[in-house]
């Protein structure tokens, strides 16, 4: 079966996890799967968090960063560099280069705000 669901429309944003989303497909109509753009700005670190029941795939498209867990030192990343993300899993990307960092992300199932778990305390 075959269906069409219409492409979003909506314009970037900036998040309290410190990056601009434009969020390319989120719709109940296809609950399987959610993709975003993320741009992260030079020198940023995005808001250490966790998906509950949610996968995450980033596809890095441009730019350079580290990725962690908030428990090591992580590893770095560049365009071409694809990084899984279990449901659950900490995680964060910090953009280590003079450029804009840009990703695409997928969600599966789609990304829903209730799953979003910010795990920094104030400390941070």
């Amino acid at each position: 079966m075959l269906k069409h669901i219409k492409g979003n429309t909506g314009s970037e944003f900036f998040t309290d996890e410190r990056c601009y989303i434009t969020e390319l497909l989120n719709d109940p109509a296809s609950p399987d799967l959610s993709i975003a753009r993320c741009r992260v700005l030079p020198g940023v670190t995005t808001q250490l968090h966790s998906l509950t029941g949610v996968h995450e795939t980033y596809l890095i498209e441009a730019g350079s960063g580290i990725m962690d867990d908030g428990q090591n030192s992580g590893f770095p990343v560049v365009q071409g560099d694809a990084i899984a993300i279990k449901s659950g899993h900490a995680q964060r990307i910090k953009n280590t280069g003079d450029g804009v960092l840009v990703f695409t992300v997928t969600c599966t199932p789609r990304f829903e705000p209730g799953c979003y778990v910010n795990l920094e305390t104030a400390t941070c």
